[in-house]
């Protein structure tokens, strides 16, 4: 046998040639595969409530009552404030507590479009899996026609 071939079993032999190319083929797609993923990015982690108190992050009226808005604080965080009731707003991370994607208002509902997971924009609390834990609060409080952190 000459040295162009490389034999993987007794009496199975492939040239130096096709090695060569599945092997680049592996190199050249691996990192294209890598970048696919699912389509939904998970989030990069910031803790829950980075920022300083006071920030603005929306004005009230912006914020649907019986929803609410998933909006970025000062310090690039992804919260979701809602307002339950008139004048009471909450806040909670907008990070899927699942895989770590944002979460997306729909109605009542918080939902991750990575999983499927549900979360009561009320409570921040899991109303469906795959995520088991509610997402972490934000302090938030209303001053003036803003809601800001604190």
């Amino acid at each position: 046998m000459s040295s162009a071939h490389v034999c993987e079993h007794a009496g199975a032999c492939v040239s130096r040639r096709r090695v060569l190319v599945a092997g680049g083929a592996g190199l050249v797609l691996t990192p294209l595969l890598v970048a696919c993923g699912s389509g939904a990015e998970p989030a990069a982690p910031t803790p829950a409530g980075s920022g300083q108190s006071g920030e603005r992050l929306v004005a009230l009226s912006e914020v649907p009552v019986g929803s609410g808005v998933v909006v970025e604080t000062p310090g690039g965080e992804s919260v979701v404030v809602a307002q339950p009731e008139t004048g009471k707003v909450l806040a909670f991370s907008a990070v899927c507590t699942h895989q770590g994607c944002l979460v997306a208002v729909e109605g009542q509902e918080l939902a991750c479009p990575c999983h499927g997971s549900r979360y009561a924009a009320a409570s921040g609390e899991v109303l469906q899996g795959p995520a088991e834990e509610p997402l972490p609060a934000v302090p938030v409080r209303v001053d003036g026609e803003d809601v800001v952190l604190g």
